[in-house]
């Protein structure tokens, strides 16, 4: 059993940055792939970003390729996304979760345990 708690949300201004972190305790958490998921009000569930537990191997969604990095730290069992030049379509509910499928999966139905969530709001 692994427990993933999110933090880091919060209001920034269109053009500003965040870093949102991922603490996991329980069950190993450096042998999971974690992943990041955003979802907005009215929308789908949509993945943002992942990191293999090695932390050697990443993907991003088109979306905020180019503008945001996934990194982890497994001696501090925490796994950081950090987001820069965001926009108002950022704005969401994001969570990290984590797998222990490999490769790490795209698909938010192959993820095992859930975060409660973090909100991030991007003011234009």
């Amino acid at each position: 059993q692994v427990q993933l708690i999110e933090s880091g949300g919060g209001l920034v201004q269109a053009g500003g940055s965040l870093t949102l972190s991922c603490a996991g305790s329980g069950g190993n958490f450096h042998t999971y792939a974690i992943g990041w998921f955003r979802q907005a009000p009215g929308k789908e569930r949509e993945f943002v970003a992942n990191i293999k537990w090695s932390g050697d191997s990443t993907k991003y969604a088109d979306s905020v390729k180019g503008r945001s990095t996934i990194f982890r730290d497994n001696a501090k069992n925490t796994v950081y996304l950090q987001m820069n030049t965001l926009k108002p379509e950022d704005t969401a509910i994001y969570y990290c979760t984590a797998s222990a499928r490999g490769p790490p999966p795209t698909d938010w139905t192959q993820y095992d345990y859930w975060g409660q969530g973090t909100q991030v709001t991007v003011s234009s």
